[in-house]
């Protein structure tokens, strides 16, 4: 639910402004009957990825993409039963 107050309302009442909107509303300022701000819940923003962070981390062999032996990729194919 959005509520609009006029900016002497809002500098009187601001905790119980606050408590609303914790309490999920959201209240539009206005001057002159216009709105001039918003008071939102505030939401952290995400923490955004940092190359290299995981520098040292992470181990692959040296043969990671070597082809799989015949025996496996029989076993995929479907030309060899177990």
């Amino acid at each position: 639910m959005t509520v609009i107050v006029n900016i002497q309302e809002a500098q009187t009442n601001l905790f119980k402004l606050i408590q609303r909107v914790i309490a999920g509303e959201e209240i539009i300022i206005a001057q002159s009957g216009k709105p001039v701000a918003r008071l939102v819940l505030h939401s952290p923003q995400p923490i955004g990825r940092l190359p290299g962070s995981a520098k040292g981390k992470i181990w692959m062999a040296p043969d990671f993409d070597a082809p799989l032996p015949d025996k496996i990729i029989d076993l995929f194919e479907g030309s060899e039963s177990t």
